[in-house]
């Protein structure tokens, strides 16, 4: 890469980063705006210059094969492979294997600082971006924090500190806009590590979601939609609250998430070099997907540390998929006894593995695309990814 000259971001600085979001109400907080990076805003936000695959054959090599379904889903990917670490992280919300290549990556000299997002002391739900320099700080950032995050808006830091080396931990809107702009940062090496996202709210969006769903929401740790239709809750003294997919108050949460993620087709972080999720793993593993060589060299860091399998793929999403696009365009929202034993029949005869996974993207495409269609009409065609123009034209949608 090549570096960055002192007055390169002059007509930047002038633009007053944080006064205007030119994404208006798609904006997803990302936090570009917040920098003088604001300037390059209008061709590296993800919301208003959609250019995924671009950005794949840029920094992958290549972009998605269409003809082959496993790119189309989950994006140019060299393996994927679900694992969990031998020895977990206390605290962690799964094992930990996030926090283990960041710690290694720092550790071993590779980079000088990790781009993640610790928690303020008021909100443990309040996203605090850092650039972590010592594995404590890394291991503070444990823990999903489930609300629209900045990260982007240590970047100025990251230039002004004169690191070279870097790793950078986010989400998919984050990470296009920091591919979009990588090459202003004057690095001689960005590491980008993903996890899959989808659904962000506000602080006030998650307080309402706790407050509506879960038994006990101030005691809530950290919670996440997992592989058997169940919200999945971890309170403070240890204990997990499990609440089925379709005894969600949908009727009062429809309109809680932000509108970015309504206006998303990035859920598996297609731009990472290394992805680390959950869905597409049975249950109680994490989901890997390597996109590249750099995402190979992460990888190889921790696997003396980790167990591993092949991935799996049980169950025809096709119907549940359909069935559920009229119930959540409606608000249908079930009696909870109705809901528990739907969950345990869909638990034992559904999709499982990469088929939930496409479950799960077919869902949420298929929703955010009738979305954009109707509060969207002129964007429609630049902004959704050819991907996922395939993925919804499997299904009928309602007008």
């Amino acid at each position: 890469m090549t570096a960055v000259s002192p007055n390169a971001h002059k007509k930047a600085r002038a633009l007053k980063p944080g006064s205007r979001r030119p994404a208006k109400e798609l904006c997803s907080e990302c936090g570009l705006c917040d920098t003088y990076y604001v300037h390059y805003v209008k061709e590296a936000c993800a919301f208003i210059n959609q250019q995924i695959a671009d950005l794949e054959q840029e920094f992958h090599g290549r972009s998605r094969d269409l003809s082959q379904e496993n790119d189309v889903y989950f994006g140019v990917h060299q393996d994927m492979m679900a694992a969990r670490k031998t020895q977990p992280i206390e605290g962690a919300q799964w094992t930990g294997i996030v926090s283990s290549i960041a710690i290694e990556m720092l550790n071993r000299g590779l980079v000088e600082g990790v781009v993640c997002v610790q928690n303020t002391e008021e909100d443990r739900f309040q996203p605090k971006p850092v650039i972590a320099t010592t594995p404590e700080e890394i291991l503070a950032a444990r823990v999903n924090k489930p609300t629209l995050s900045p990260n982007l808006s240590v970047l100025e830091l990251v230039e002004q500190s004169g690191m070279k080396r870097l790793l950078v931990i986010g989400v998919g809107c984050q990470i296009q806009a920091l591919r979009a702009v990588q090459d202003k940062l004057g690095l001689e090496k960005l590491y980008v590590l993903g996890t899959p996202c989808v659904d962000n709210v506000t602080r006030a969006g998650l307080q309402k979601f706790l407050d509506t769903t879960s038994r006990s929401p101030d005691t809530v740790v950290y919670y996440e939609f997992m592989q058997d239709f169940r919200v999945h809750f971890k309170h403070e003294d240890g204990s997990t609250e499990t609440v089925p997919f379709f005894g969600l108050k949908t009727n009062e949460l429809k309109d809680v998430f932000a509108p970015s993620c309504m206006t998303c087709f990035d859920y598996v972080n297609s731009l990472a070099d290394l992805v680390v999720g959950y869905m597409g793993a049975p249950f109680g593993w994490q989901w890997i997907v390597v996109r590249n060589e750099t995402g190979a060299e992460m990888l190889d860091l921790v696997k003396d540390q980790l167990e591993t399998q092949p991935v799996m793929s049980q169950g025809d999403r096709h119907q549940a998929v359909q069935n559920s696009i009229p119930a959540y365009d409606k608000g249908v929202t079930l009696p909870m006894w109705a809901a528990k034993l739907m969950g345990v029949v869909i638990e034992k005869i559904g999709p499982k593995g990469l088929e939930y996974a496409r479950f799960s993207i077919d869902s949420h495409f298929t929703r955010n695309y009738l979305y954009m269609k109707r509060n969207y009409p002129d964007k429609l065609e630049q902004h959704v990814p050819d991907y996922a123009k395939r993925i919804v034209g499997q299904y009928k949608l309602p007008e």
